[in-house]
């Protein structure tokens, strides 16, 4: 059976990431507020009836042992007992450690599509259990909601965030994730955020100084983000621990207009956000 569809990986952003405190085994507790946008790689799959998974080309940066789609499908393959495989195309259009979330969502795409090309049908939480195995950033794509995120970012509370248009700018570098993590100046004690007085306005990235001072070009390119002043959507603000900034707006014309006036010598798009994951319905 070979499937000629194909499935989007939405990006996410950060809409704010606050650093709360270290687990024993190293790793970080965080409360963040994810959002989905319209900005995404795109997938295809075609099973296999010999059970080889195999990707149909290769991805620039991405070496086939890091390949979370590669990865997430051999570990459904495995847990699930299927005798069938896959060949995966990743059309690939999110910037690699651009703060994203690109590899996790290609990773979570995986799981949620291949659940039922290879007829699984297993329910949503079960796909999350096995998606926190991948990356603790592939679970929110698998639940399919605007969400609270905390813990190491698995728990998860579905959010109402209302509708909003993003000018999201991608620097050209790609910022490692545990250098950021793992540096000495990273705020790691930040008081929890009250849910009920968040807002776009409000939010904050703790990772962001540690990321802005790594790499100057992620500074630039918020700042040149933050001269437009849109106090009254939050300011421009890095996503993640990554390299791309974002700023909200309340309609696509104020954001058209910003990005209308993008320098030659920055990329950006133009994204809208989304009320849920776009393949959402797949799996309950």
């Amino acid at each position: 059976m070979t499937s000629a569809r194909t499935y989007p990986a939405p990006a996410k952003l950060n809409l704010m990431l606050r650093v709360t405190g270290r687990r024993a085994d190293g790793y970080h507790l965080l409360q963040t507020v994810f959002r989905f946008i319209d900005f995404s790689d795109s997938l295809q799959f075609s099973v296999r009836a010999d059970g080889v998974v195999a990707r149909t080309q290769a991805i620039a940066g991405v070496p086939e042992a890091a390949d979370l789609t590669l990865r997430a499908a051999r570990l459904l393959q495995k847990t699930g007992g299927v005798r069938r495989g896959v060949d995966i195309a990743l059309e690939k259009h999110l910037p690699l450690g651009g703060g994203l979330g690109g590899g996790s969502s290609d990773a979570a795409t995986t799981l949620i599509v291949l659940n039922r090309l290879w007829e699984l049908n297993w329910p949503r939480v079960r796909l999350q259990e096995l998606a926190l195995q991948l990356g603790a950033d592939v679970p929110v794509f698998v639940f399919g909601e605007s969400a609270l995120g905390e813990g190491i970012g698995e728990e998860l509370t579905t959010l109402e965030l209302p509708s909003a248009w993003y000018v999201v700018l991608v620097p050209a570098v790609q910022v490692a994730t545990a250098q950021i993590f793992q540096h000495p100046d990273l705020i790691r004690d930040s008081i929890p955020t009250k849910m009920s007085a968040f807002s776009a306005a409000s939010g904050i990235n703790d990772l962001e100084p540690v990321v802005c001072r790594l790499y100057p070009a992620v500074a630039q390119h918020r700042d040149w983000l933050n001269q437009f002043g849109q106090a009254q959507f939050g300011s421009a603000r890095v996503t993640g621990s990554g390299g791309c900034v974002f700023a909200e707006f309340g309609s696509e014309a104020a954001a058209r207009a910003v990005l209308d006036r993008l320098p030659v010598t920055m990329r950006g798009v133009l994204a809208q956000g989304l009320a849920c994951h776009p393949l959402k319905d797949m799996c309950e």
